[in-house]
């Protein structure tokens, strides 16, 4: 571990690389990647904690993550980082978020190849910020795909990528991995409801209802 870092900082660092293998495990039991596709990482302080490029995320051991600070330079570990880490430090510095998920799961990528958003046709919609918006295609690892997920998540704890699939951020892995778990589900009732018809769509007066009952309590 880099010489720089205190007692607390390296002890913090290393439960994330454990909690990055637990949710990588259950992410791949859940079916939401497949072999090496999909990444996941958590931020602490400078530093982010990355899956590594090449390894299925039902493999992993706390070791494979390397540690990188917010510019992409290795600070521990051997294994290279994600190809998809220049999105996630670019997601870190643009929502302050402590955690970022991405996954290939089949029902977000089915709409991700077939919509520009997908609607609010649930309540629970609500949870990820609103309608999620599909953020243009471009080449995986590149600048041009982190801008686009950047503009596409604004206000949102989530994001679809056009003919990729989909990516959420919360203030910790299990916040992020619940919205990549609710995404999912959202997709899937808007896949199979339309095998059985027209989805409606909530409008903004039945959605803004929902608000004004939460907090009601």
């Amino acid at each position: 571990m880099d010489e720089h870092l205190d007692k607390q900082s390296t002890e913090q660092v290393e439960a994330l690389r454990r909690e990055l293998c637990e949710y990588g495990r259950r992410a791949a039991a859940l079916g939401l990647v497949i072999g090496t596709s999909g990444n996941l990482s958590a931020r602490e302080g400078d530093l982010v904690v990355v899956t590594p490029s090449g390894v299925a995320l039902d493999r992993l051991s706390p070791e494979d993550c390397p540690v990188i600070d917010l510019r992409g330079r290795v600070v521990a570990g051997t294994r290279k980082p994600s190809s998809e880490t220049p999105m996630h430090l670019a997601l870190y510095e643009a929502t302050g978020a402590r955690a970022v998920v991405h996954t290939h799961s089949v029902f977000a990528t089915v709409v991700a190849t077939t919509m520009t958003e997908l609607p609010p046709i649930h309540y629970n919609t609500l949870l990820l910020g609103g309608a999620v918006r599909v953020a243009p295609y471009a080449t995986y690892g590149t600048p041009e795909l982190a801008r686009n997920v950047i503009a596409a998540i604004e206000g949102r704890q989530a994001a679809l990528m056009a003919n990729h699939g989909a990516v959420t951020i919360g203030g910790g892995l299990e916040q992020a991995f619940e919205a990549t778990r609710l995404l999912e589900w959202l997709c899937e009732v808007y896949v199979r409801a339309l095998g059985v018809g027209r989805p409606t769509v909530l409008t903004e007066d039945q959605l803004t209802a929902v608000v004004e009952r939460a907090l009601r309590g």
